[in-house]
């Protein structure tokens, strides 16, 4: 025999139940308010980080030909209000929160927090510094200093790059090397600009572009017999391998920002042309002195 079962309050058997149950019922919605509450406050973080992209307006411009930018680092020393505020809303993303938006966002989210934070680190010093690397040592490196407070631990600039964006089990875009900044010349560009999960594709893709058509940094040789180019194609071959069929495959694919015909493009993709890596300059990437 099949027995129903009832979901239902059980029948007040003294005075005090009714009361009882009412204390129950207030209880209950007020969980459930104050739960909605905290709810609406971890997420409530402006996924278009409108700050940031003011900051970025205002202290970074891109140069002549729109292949790298220029930082004011002095201008940013006189908003250190705005960028501690920004790092600051940052960090009050908890990672329930964080897991919970779309890959894109996180994305968008972790490089924004790895540039800003860059720039934190470059006015500890500024301007007694030509170089990032002058904030490490013999046994020390800027990018392993912990210092950075986002989804509830102190981290490193390499914990944000190699540990949340590249060490994602979701990991598949080798075009984040272009969006991270290190604050150095041979460096692809600071974006005058946040990114922004809605437009990431679209930004990743430009910046690649950009980065590209830099003849400083990536250039067919004279006697075209190589293509030279960053030293960041070395060093993270291993995501191209990955995730874009091969850095010749990747580089194949943007022939037109590198300045390649479709003829020296299939030499490339056939591995009939050789690869060679130009010099990573360190200089820091404020104004020109």
């Amino acid at each position: 025999m099949r027995h129903r079962v009832h979901c239902a309050w059980p029948a007040a058997s003294s005075p005090g139940a009714g009361a009882d149950r009412v204390l129950r019922i207030i209880a209950m919605a007020l969980l459930l308010f104050m739960t909605g509450i905290v709810v609406a406050a971890d997420d409530s973080f402006d996924r278009s980080h409108a700050s940031w992209s003011d900051l970025l307006a205002r202290h970074v411009q891109w140069n002549a030909s729109g292949t790298a930018s220029r930082v004011d680092y002095a201008g940013f020393a006189a908003d250190t209000k705005g960028l501690s505020a920004y790092l600051g809303n940052l960090a009050r993303v908890d990672e329930r929160t964080f897991r919970g938006w779309s890959k894109a966002d996180r994305d968008a989210f972790l490089i924004n927090a790895y540039n800003a934070a860059t720039v934190q680190l470059i006015l500890t010093r500024y301007p007694d510094l030509k170089s990032i690397k002058d904030l490490g040592g013999l046994f020390s490196s800027p990018w392993k200093k912990e210092f950075v407070d986002l989804l509830g631990q102190r981290r490193s600039l390499d914990s944000i790059e190699h540990g949340l964006l590249r060490g994602a089990s979701d990991y598949t875009d080798p075009r984040i090397h272009f969006a991270v900044n290190c604050a150095s010349v041979g460096c692809p560009a600071l974006r005058p600009e946040a990114f922004v999960g809605d437009r990431l594709d679209s930004q990743l893709e430009d910046q690649t572009t950009r980065f590209l058509r830099d003849r400083n940094r990536n250039r067919l040789a004279a006697d075209g017999r190589s293509l030279q180019v960053s030293k960041l194609f070395d060093w993270y071959g291993a995501d191209f391998d990955a995730h874009a069929g091969g850095v010749r495959s990747f580089l194949a694919d943007h022939a037109a920002a590198l300045g390649l015909d479709a003829a020296t493009a299939d030499k490339l993709r056939k591995d009939q042309l050789a690869i060679g890596y130009t010099e990573y300059d360190w200089s820091l990437n404020g104004p020109r002195q």
